[in-house]
């Protein structure tokens, strides 16, 4: 059977951005997703660790998302994604609630089956919005360098500017 070529902008399995350089989500805990999401269908816990807020438990519930996608637009630090996978099924309402390592293992999975080699949501800078009103990380999104030439290039680009960092620091020392 022939599968059907994928509507860009489709919004399939949720999955967490893991990033390419810590291996982690790019969560903050800022709760905005859980604001907006109508059919309120995720959950976050966090705790205050070392002066820094972290997110302990996040969980979203696919069995009662509607799919708008307005958490991945919300999401400052574009950490959340609606795949384009839409083949998923289970046995039980279980297997639909979402974990962090559930989601992180969506995108991995997603990463595996993309066909190329940078990954960049068109939800994450929605049109029709003033990009002047955009968080900072939301403006400074660039496309994810997943595998390849790309992501070779992202961590050279990152280790130059952290030995720019790392000299400016110094000279101002």
């Amino acid at each position: 059977m022939k599968k059907r070529k994928i509507w860009p902008g489709f919004r399939g399995r949720h999955a967490f951005v893991r990033d390419p350089f810590t291996g982690k989500d790019k969560c903050i805990g800022c709760m905005t997703c859980a604001r907006v999401c109508p059919a309120r269908c995720i959950t976050i816990k966090r705790e205050k660790i070392d002066n820094k807020m972290v997110t302990t438990e996040y969980k979203i519930d696919a069995s009662r998302c509607i799919f708008c996608g307005y958490c991945v637009e919300a999401c400052p630090t574009c950490a959340l994604v609606l795949t384009e996978e839409y083949e998923y099924s289970a046995y039980s309402r279980d297997e639909f609630i979402f974990d962090t390592e559930k989601l992180l293992k969506n995108w991995d999975d997603f990463v595996k089956k993309w066909p190329e080699e940078t990954y960049f949501n068109k939800f994450w800078q929605p049109p029709g919005i003033d990009p002047n009103r955009w968080p900072k990380t939301k403006k400074d999104q660039t496309p994810i360098p997943l595998r390849g030439e790309a992501l070779i290039k992202a961590q050279e680009q990152k280790q130059s500017q952290a030995q720019k960092e790392e000299k400016s620091e110094t000279s101002n020392s």
